[in-house]
């Protein structure tokens, strides 16, 4: 039915307009006479091409299609094509203040009242625009057929004529029919040129034969459309909402932004998206492989704990609050570990009382620790081993020591502890007696 319609369309007479397209989900038309006058406007929701090429072709032959951005759409050029009309588009991109201003000047020149959208304000844009680059060549045609007595449908068919590139005298000649030839026959105006009348038929017999097969393949087109978005309406119900919300976004940025800023601007937000998740993957998946990796670790200490003949040693890398936090999060460090630590400096009596607090049952140190950290340890009686002392079996996250080497070093601490527990009783006598014979001394004075 609907080929049958536009076939139907194609062979009616109708005056030559001036159409303006915004294309899109939404597409907006507004159609102009050839004197610049509003004939039409709407725009229609989710339009095939067939649709729009109806619209316009209930209002008129469409001579020109103008559109509001450059270069313009596919769907302009494939509906300026099908109805065999000539395209325009200017220079550069209209700015949304630009259109307002050509849009509400035209109502107030034409004491228009008329409620727009987005959509149909910039295809009224594009028609006015289209109008305004040929009014110069349309005014002289009216000024050149002021006196005559050629009809109106006569003096618009030359204003197509001008539009298509035909130069004013070239297309008034084609048009007007010489007085002489109608006084020698009186029948019907058919009749005056048929030579010229039978041209004319064929041409517009091959246009409708063009057009006939640009509607076939149009029909074959949205055929296997309509296939294909049978196969996608599941996906399109779960995706309808976020739509919804995507469309009210583009129509409030189609106000601000060009289409091809809008575009960059979405594909920037897409890559920097991209990156961001690219980069949060990369971080836990770095995460996971030294989680596993201490898991594994941790696994192997357990072993060794199990076969009792050698101790597992975690590592403390540096002997600040961070890398104890760092070695206690990473080993689960507990009362009773051993301990070594790789780099000593920077410690003071604030570290090695949070080291202190986990209750060791050794510290192995590589290098010196400060006389500050060592007494803290020594008051709460957690030896210190150095490393060159004994044989460390070192894997790859942990540190392995043989279990009769570490109670031997441990002994060798405790016995110089008490030593020197025993020298600083002893200092500490000495140091009571002097004072009681000063005193004596001074009493028997």
């Amino acid at each position: 039915m609907e080929d049958d319609k536009l076939k139907t369309k194609s062979r009616e007479v109708k005056s030559p307009v001036i159409v303006g397209l915004d294309p899109g989900l939404t597409v907006g038309i507004a159609i102009l006479d050839l004197e610049g006058n509003l004939i039409h406007l709407r725009s229609i929701k989710e339009a095939s091409h067939s649709e729009v090429i109806m619209e316009i072709m209930d209002h008129g032959k469409a001579i020109i299609i103008g559109s509001d951005v450059h270069p313009p759409p596919k769907m302009v050029k494939k509906i300026a094509t099908a109805l065999n009309s000539r395209l325009y588009t200017p220079e550069k991109i209209f700015s949304v203040a630009l259109k307002n201003e050509l849009v509400n000047t035209f109502l107030i020149e034409k004491r228009l009242e008329v409620s727009l959208d987005a959509h149909e304000r910039d295809a009224l844009a594009a028609a006015i625009k289209t109008y305004r680059h040929y009014e110069n060549k349309l005014r002289q045609v009216e000024s050149r057929l002021e006196d005559s007595t050629i009809s109106r449908r006569e003096v618009d068919e030359i204003k197509g004529l001008v539009i298509k590139g035909t130069p004013i005298t070239n297309a008034i000649k084609k048009i007007r029919k010489p007085k002489s030839v109608k006084k020698r026959i009186p029948a019907p105006q058919i009749k005056e040129k048929p030579k010229e009348a039978m041209e004319e038929f064929s041409k517009l017999k091959n246009r409708v034969k063009v057009q006939e097969q640009k509607i076939k393949h149009q029909k074959l087109l949205i055929d296997r459309l309509k296939r294909q978005n049978k196969r996608l309406k599941d996906k399109l119900g779960r995706q309808k909402r976020e739509n919804i919300n995507l469309k009210k976004k583009i129509e409030r940025l189609h106000y601000e932004y060009s289409k091809d800023i809008l575009l960059n601007k979405e594909l920037s937000s897409k890559i920097k998206l991209i990156k961001k998740l690219q980069e949060k993957y990369n971080k836990e998946k770095k995460l996971r492989e030294k989680l596993e990796e201490n898991i594994n670790s941790l696994l192997e200490m357990k072993d060794f704990e199990h076969e009792g003949e050698k101790i597992p040693v975690k590592i403390v890398k540096s002997f600040t609050r961070e890398g104890i936090k760092e070695a206690c999060h990473q080993w689960k460090i507990k009362k009773d570990d051993i301990i070594l630590l790789y780099n000593a400096k920077g410690g003071g009596s604030q570290t090695a009382k949070i080291l202190a607090k986990l209750a060791p049952k050794a510290i192995i140190t590589r290098e010196n620790m400060s006389h500050q950290a060592i007494k803290i340890f020594e008051d709460n009686e957690t030896p210190i081993i150095p490393a060159q002392n004994i044989t460390l079996e070192t894997r790859e996250n942990f540190a392995l020591i043989k279990k009769r080497d570490l109670e031997n070093e441990i002994e060798k601490w405790e016995k110089k502890m008490i030593e020197n527990r025993r020298k600083k009783e002893k200092q500490k006598l000495w140091k009571i007696i002097d004072e009681y014979r000063v005193k004596r001394r001074r009493n028997q004075q």
